[in-house]
């Protein structure tokens, strides 16, 4: 999934990473952190983190990699380890690269 923080501003730092579901689907963790939906009541978030209250906009990651709401923004988004290879095959259908950030 795409995990960009928004508590900051709207252009905050952003992961490709592996998330768990909960059993019922309603929370999502990812690095220690249980996120919850917002429901539709956020502005450019969708969850938030249930022990900070932290904003965050989580979705799947896009074929053409431009997964940040602010397409504009130049800050890299770092891919966890674990899943650069699936994310290079699987997402983008590209060779697998040994980079571990988008441009």
């Amino acid at each position: 999934m795409y995990i960009e923080n928004k508590s900051g501003s709207l252009n905050g730092p952003a992961r490709i990473g592996r998330v768990t579901y909960s059993k019922t689907g309603k929370s999502v963790s990812y690095g220690g952190r249980t996120f919850q939906s917002l429901k539709g009541s956020g502005f450019k978030a969708n969850y938030f983190d249930v022990e900070t209250g932290e904003r965050f906009w989580i979705s799947g990651p896009r074929r053409d990699g431009k997964d940040r709401l602010a397409p504009e923004s130049s800050v890299p988004v770092e891919i966890d380890p674990d899943v650069v290879e699936e994310y290079w095959r699987e997402i983008r259908g590209e060779r697998i690269r040994h980079v571990a950030k988008i441009r």
